[in-house]
């Protein structure tokens, strides 16, 4: 006799479009890992902006549709597919990208995209690591080459700038479409743009980075090699275990409610702490 086969609650994405594409579901099939795979049960899932580039259509990379959105997912591993060794049942964890969407109950994640999530952090917090953590620690390690000294600018929502003469080093630009030419003219001798995010095109003066021999540096976190991904992993979590690595959480929303995230996610501005989406 056929054994049933386990339904959960999930987000669905059938076309391309505005937040309205998301749509609720509580008939999903439960995913099954496979080979080097592993089953979480989802208790919370991070909201990025990416997740909406991806559901609107207008991304470099397009999943195929149907699909479920979500990367960033904090849990317990429910099942374990052939040849993981590392991770059991029961143990608490969190990902950088699933394989089957953290919008649902249950996700698949690749067994080397798996990390312990310390028993100091709460699986909130463990969902809000991911991408955010990942990318800044590639932005300013890998691609910056940020060195011991130097000066940082992290735009914020508000507030003016005070650079003195020398200049800044390194500016993490998550809106380069709004703020690149004015970044160019911030920079010390020798300082680099990270670009981590833009929404646009934007027209600047290639001349502006002749006389500082400044650079514009692109991000993309998927590039990483697994050493970069492991290496990263490995700093992080000794930041969770040490202490120095405790994110802050914004606001948080049911599952039933993730077209109304997407929306604010991008619309609000001067949110603090990391938007979550409670499974």
């Amino acid at each position: 006799m056929a054994t049933k086969q386990k339904l959960m609650r999930a987000i669905r994405v059938f076309e391309f479009g505005g937040p309205e594409v998301l749509k609720f579901q509580s008939d999903v099939a439960v995913p099954i890992p496979k080979d080097h795979q592993v089953l979480i049960k989802v208790y919370a899932c991070g909201v990025n902006p990416v997740d909406t580039y991806f559901r609107s259509g207008t991304y470099g990379r397009k999943p195929h549709l149907p699909y479920t959105p979500g990367l960033d997912v904090a849990g317990v591993i429910e099942a374990v597919g052939d040849n993981v060794t590392a991770f059991k049942k029961g143990e608490r964890v969190f990902t950088t990208n699933t394989i089957s969407g953290g919008y649902a109950e249950y996700a698949v994640v690749a067994d080397d995209n798996v990390y312990t999530l310390p028993e100091k952090l709460d699986f909130k917090q463990g969902a809000a690591i991911g991408i955010p953590y990942f990318t800044a620690y590639r932005a300013l390690l890998n691609r910056a080459r940020v060195k011991p000294g130097e000066s940082v600018l992290v735009h914020g929502a508000s507030g003016g700038k005070s650079v003195g003469e020398k200049g800044i080093d390194v500016i993490i630009e998550m809106l380069a479409n709004v703020n690149l030419s004015n970044d160019l003219n911030l920079l010390s001798n020798g300082g680099r743009v990270i670009v981590v995010g833009s929404r646009g095109p934007i027209e600047i003066n290639p001349r502006d980075t002749i006389t500082k021999e400044s650079s514009i540096i692109g991000v993309a976190l998927y590039s990483s090699t697994k050493e970069e991904f492991q290496q990263c992993a490995a700093a992080l979590q000794a930041g969770m275990e040490i202490g120095w690595l405790r994110p802050v959480i914004g606001s948080e929303y049911p599952l039933e409610k993730v077209a109304q995230a997407h929306e604010n996610i991008i619309h609000s501005s001067g949110a603090t702490g990391k938007m979550i989406l409670l499974i």
